[in-house]
């Protein structure tokens, strides 16, 4: 109740910045993020800091993500193309074209592509930030064809630190999977 008047709860005229539409939020070259090629669709920046939406044009079979925990953001995963293995604390789940995973902030989680063709996928994060650690851990993408080399996983654990990122190290096992 508002003590000065005695009618109910003061309404307080918020403000914010003035929001524009947005086609395409980004027109960057790709990147090799972890090796990866990667398109950078959205940031922060233009998205009034409510998410970053990162694409991975051509994730190899077999390649694996560090099992790791976002501390800032949550992070969702959609399947464009390809056959991909998403583990959320400790729990795997088959995710093909069309299927979406949510991976809360707090919670470990990877992912793995399977099969025997390359994965192709959608990774928003919220809210903004993820985006900034993706671009700072990339190289100029000179040749999407070749295979993604070995992160320098020195690099990646301080930059990770940085945003707020733990590496745990490699995928938990899969039950009922050989490697």
């Amino acid at each position: 109740m508002d003590q000065s008047s005695g009618r109910g709860p003061r309404q307080t005229q918020m403000t914010a910045s003035e929001q524009r539409p947005y086609v395409n939020t980004r027109e960057d070259p790709a990147v090799r993020f972890l090796g990866i090629p990667t398109v950078m669709r959205s940031t922060g920046e233009t998205t009034n800091g409510a998410f970053g939406l990162i694409e991975h044009l051509m994730i190899p079979p077999g390649w694996a993500s560090p099992y790791h925990t976002h501390h800032l953001e949550d992070e969702a995963f959609y399947v464009l193309e390809g056959e991909v293995a998403l583990v959320c604390d400790g729990k795997w789940f088959k995710a093909g074209p069309g299927a979406y995973v949510f991976g809360p902030r707090e919670i470990p989680h990877g992912f793995k592509i399977e099969g025997t063709v390359p994965a192709r996928m959608l990774i928003l994060c919220a809210p903004a930030g993820f985006e900034h650690f993706v671009l700072e851990m990339s190289e100029p993408a000179t040749d999407l064809t070749l295979p993604p080399p070995a992160p320098d996983m020195g690099r990646l654990m301080a930059v990770a630190a940085k945003y707020k990122i733990d590496i745990l190290g490699p995928l938990p096992e899969r039950p009922g999977v050989s490697t």
